[in-house]
């Protein structure tokens, strides 16, 4: 579930700012990341998230090109995986995310409003399509004054 879809069925009011949307090249890091050959072509974006007006998270995302060629940066103001599932029908079937505990850099305090010494939440995170291609690799950082994460883990049988 995204950012969007979490806090839409409580009618909270929410919107992103988009800072950065352009196409870049992918190192052999982020080739790797989102299963990509190094050199392809890959939407990068960051924007922060907001809930009631304050900003909550600051989100880095890289997806590729030849996936969304017709990405917008109105798409990235409002919820990309509105646009993944019901603009581009594609199925998406899982994320796999890392919690990490980060002291906050220069961008997110200001991003953030966020106290420079109180060490922040950081999520990383590739999301997965039901075929099994990887759609997006993320970074995100959260003001963890004003958000949460619950965590569930079920034991399989």
């Amino acid at each position: 579930t995204g950012f969007y879809e979490k806090l839409a069925d409580r009618n909270v009011d929410t919107h992103s700012d988009v800072s950065v949307f352009e196409v870049v090249k992918a190192d052999e890091r982020l080739a790797a990341k989102l299963a990509l050959n190094p050199n392809d072509k890959v939407w990068h974006v960051k924007r922060v998230r907001f809930i009631r007006e304050k900003p909550v998270n600051l989100e880095e995302t890289w997806m590729p090109l030849a996936m969304f060629p017709d990405l917008t940066w109105e798409v990235m103001e409002q919820s990309k995986y509105h646009y993944i599932e019901q603009i581009k029908k594609m199925v998406i079937d899982r994320s796999e995310q890392e919690l990490v505990p980060v002291m906050p850099s220069d961008e997110a305090i200001a991003a953030l409003a966020l106290d420079p010494a109180k060490p922040i939440l950081e999520k990383v995170s590739r999301g997965f399509l039901k075929d099994g291609r990887v759609f997006e690799y993320s970074r995100n950082v959260f003001n963890s004054d004003d958000y949460k994460f619950t965590l569930v883990a079920k034991r399989r049988q």
